[in-house]
């Protein structure tokens, strides 16, 4: 899937479009390309094609088709998601988070606090698991939603969700996960965990970007945060990207399918590359619980050689990583997530995420597991 002489090891940022997703789009892109709005037959039909994306998009998290509501992407439904809670109980003007959460959430929760408004930012414990305990003590009657992520997109360290979800419902506060990482990796059930509001990406999935859902339990009192005409039930305003959105149900019909060859096979190489390095290359720690965690994630640092030159050096031989978040890249400051679990800023710089995929081959990790020792030892020395 990658182009040749590509190695690909960066899918928590974003991941290819899978060949079956790109097919279904070509046809909304060329022929059926009518507004889903009209009255006329081609725009019906292009509306009924809609409704089947949703479908399947509600099969992969266990929902009715009703609860989701297509959105531009992963951001727009965090915010989305947050400001509802704000708006539909105005006197409520508190908001419960954690500081590993991805800038879509901190940021949006940076600029409420400008607002006027109050948020508590949880912390997490030097291996990134959450105490729900801490959640517990930190709902207050003035708390209009609790906000926190399924899995970590650095760490990829997964998160208590079913135990704060019963706790939210205990304390009759709304709670929203941001579960952009998730789909395809790890099985999603929100008939189980109990969450009121659930944010996806497509592009983490093998599907295009510039959509995503926002799940919205029957019940749950929402206020839209795009206003315009009546698409989405009236919750979410906008023309809708038609073949974005089709590429979008495929791509979730094939994660769903996919999640045991993920766990399994994505999983088993994971470990290997993982080992690999811990094992053969000093002064090297893996960042983060061991479990619960996505099996196509590992986070390592590498004693006190910054990830930028460790990155440059990889893409000169075709290999892609990150040291984080693709949405903070540029960013001088070390990674917030790795802070927050205490990781002093020297180990921080110097720590890269691993993140694997559907594409992934063990070719693609002998070459990386062959090749990263000597670019370690070339930027150790004096």
């Amino acid at each position: 899937m990658s182009p040749a002489n590509l190695y690909y090891f960066d899918n928590n940022a974003t991941t290819p479009v899978a060949p079956e997703v790109v097919e279904a789009m070509l046809p909304f892109l060329t022929e059926k390309w009518a507004n889903a709005s009209s009255p006329y037959r081609i725009g019906r039909e292009v509306a009924k094609h809609i409704e089947t994306a949703r479908e399947r998009v509600a099969a992969l998290i266990n929902a009715d088709p009703e609860e989701v509501v297509f959105t531009s992407g992963g951001t727009e439904s965090i915010n989305a998601a947050v400001q509802s809670a704000l708006l539909v109980e105005p006197r409520k003007r508190h908001v419960v988070t954690t500081a590993v959460e991805h800038s879509a959430t901190l940021r949006f929760c940076e600029s409420l606090e400008k607002r006027g408004y109050e948020v508590t930012v949880l912390p997490v414990g030097t291996d990134g698991l959450l105490d729900a305990s801490l959640l517990e003590q930190a709902i207050r009657p003035d708390t209009a939603i609790v906000s926190i992520m399924w899995a970590n997109n650095e760490t990829g360290v997964v998160f208590p969700v079913k135990e704060i979800a019963d706790i939210c419902r205990q304390k009759a506060v709304p709670f929203h996960t941001d579960a952009v990482q998730t789909p395809g990796k790890i099985a999603l059930d929100v008939q189980t965990v109990g969450v009121d509001l659930l944010s996806l990406s497509a592009h983490k999935l093998y599907a295009p970007k510039g959509v995503g859902a926002l799940y919205i339990r029957r019940g749950t009192k929402y206020w839209p945060y795009v206003i315009g005409g009546q698409q989405e039930d009236g919750r979410r305003g906008g023309t809708e990207s038609v073949a974005n959105i089709i590429g979008f149900g495929v791509a979730a019909s094939l994660a769903h399918s996919k999640v045991d060859d993920v766990t399994r096979r994505v999983g088993a190489m994971r470990d290997r590359l993982e080992n690999t390095i811990l094992n053969t290359i000093p002064n090297t720690r893996r960042n983060g619980a061991e479990a619960p965690r996505l099996p196509n994630t590992s986070n390592i640092s590498f004693g006190s050689i910054e990830a930028e030159g460790m990155i440059v050096m990889l893409d000169n031989i075709g290999v892609c990583v990150s040291s984080g978040s693709a949405c903070t890249t540029g960013s001088l400051a070390p990674s917030h997530v790795l802070t927050a679990m205490g990781i002093n800023a020297d180990r921080a710089r110097a720590s890269l995420r691993f993140s694997l995929g559907l594409y992934t081959t063990e070719a693609d990790v002998d070459y990386l597991v062959a090749n990263l020792p000597g670019i370690i030892s070339r930027l150790s020395a004096p």
